[in-house]
């Protein structure tokens, strides 16, 4: 089977960011991008929905060693 040449891997809720580095150094990727997303909830406040940001998601983007 033929690796990519890019892939995309999150951290996952329960691990962190050395993990996820670690995790990517083995399928044998190095990272080249670091996306942060945030992530959103609608709270109603007096009535009113509010979107307010409840955390962040993070991707790096790893390029085939």
């Amino acid at each position: 089977m033929k690796k990519q040449a890019k892939k995309r891997y999150e951290v996952a809720d329960n691990e962190s960011i050395d993990q996820c580095l670690e995790r990517m150094q083995k399928d044998g990727y190095m990272p080249v991008r670091r996306m942060e997303e945030p992530i959103f909830e609608e709270v109603i406040v007096n009535g009113q929905t509010e979107v307010q940001p409840c955390g962040r998601k993070i991707i790096f983007e790893g390029k085939l060693l």
